[in-house]
């Protein structure tokens, strides 16, 4: 049975020792946030953030944005209890950072389920290592809870002491790799995000590019990027109403035990029906949030 189609074309990092920012995610126009328990706190924040981030998803008032906490390593002396907390948060997923194998998924499972997470919980999982980009495979099948792949892209560059240029040769394989791993097991994937906040044509090839490697969204770190990031992961209009005029043809054509469908002079073929369905989806659940969230 196909998932349900959730738009992630905007996924906002939010530090959970801000307060301020997580009442005002309430408000902006993000299918997602990532709540962050992790780089953007502090050592001596980190239990607050904990309190606060699980008190403001539990608090509720954010419509049908997609809420995720991401939590420290379970190396760390939070990890354990970042987990067990968000567990009973009511978010829709913890995002485990740096994941460099299939174990620590089943692990951070483990937790989950004895601290009571509901059953439609999710992982994501941060691939932003190379031994990540080579656990990959792995990663992907570690657990059903799994529903998302989270390009980190800053860290990668870090560890491949590559340079982070605008057409990003140097992570090609690395995206590559997490993009082929994610979609094999039905995987949704997000971007990684782009550090000039004051280059937007920049951000905006970047978030085209990510778009056209097959990427479902962008992850951001400033507000004023998620209307671009909208606009650019977003199906157009003209290929919402291609979509739904081949399903139709390809319908009538069914109907009349027809199997072969020219529309406009074009072969439409079972693969193209099915990639128009995906993408009216995607328009209509795309719609409907923007529609609550208003």
């Amino acid at each position: 049975m196909p998932k349900p189609v959730r738009p992630r074309r905007s996924v906002l990092y939010m530090p959970g020792s801000n307060a301020r920012a997580l009442d005002k995610a309430r408000t902006l126009p993000a299918d997602g946030y990532i709540f962050d328990l992790e780089d953007s706190v502090a050592p001596d924040a980190k239990e607050t953030a904990r309190e606060q981030t699980c008190a403001a998803v539990k608090a509720g008032g954010y419509g049908m944005r997609e809420l995720t906490i991401r939590v420290n390593g379970l190396s760390t002396p939070w990890g354990h209890d970042d987990v067990a907390a968000a567990a009973r948060s009511g978010a829709h997923a913890i995002v485990i950072p740096k994941v460099e194998s299939a174990d620590v998924v089943r692990q951070v499972e483990n937790i989950m389920n004895g601290a009571g997470a509901p059953d439609g919980m999710a992982i994501w999982c941060m691939m932003e290592t190379p031994r990540g980009m080579l656990e990959a495979p792995a990663i992907t099948v570690a657990s059903p809870r799994l529903a998302c792949l989270v390009m980190g892209t800053s860290d990668l560059a870090k560890d491949l002491n590559c340079a982070h240029t605008r057409e990003r040769l140097p992570m090609l394989t690395s995206l590559g790799l997490c993009l082929l791993a994610a979609r094999a097991s039905g995987l949704a994937i997000l971007d990684g995000v782009y550090l000039d906040l004051n280059d937007d044509e920049g951000f905006e090839h970047s978030c085209k590019q990510g778009a056209e490697f097959g990427f479902d969204g962008k992850t951001l770190i400033h507000p004023k990027t998620v209307a671009v990031a909208n606009r650019v992961f977003a199906p157009s209009a003209d290929a919402v109403a291609w979509s739904r005029k081949i399903i139709a043809a390809h319908a009538e054509a069914v109907a009349q035990g027809k199997g072969v469908v020219v529309v406009d002079g074009k072969l439409i073929e079972n693969l193209h029906v099915e990639s128009a369905r995906r993408l009216v989806a995607l328009a209509d659940a795309i719609a409907a949030l923007e529609t609550a969230n208003a």
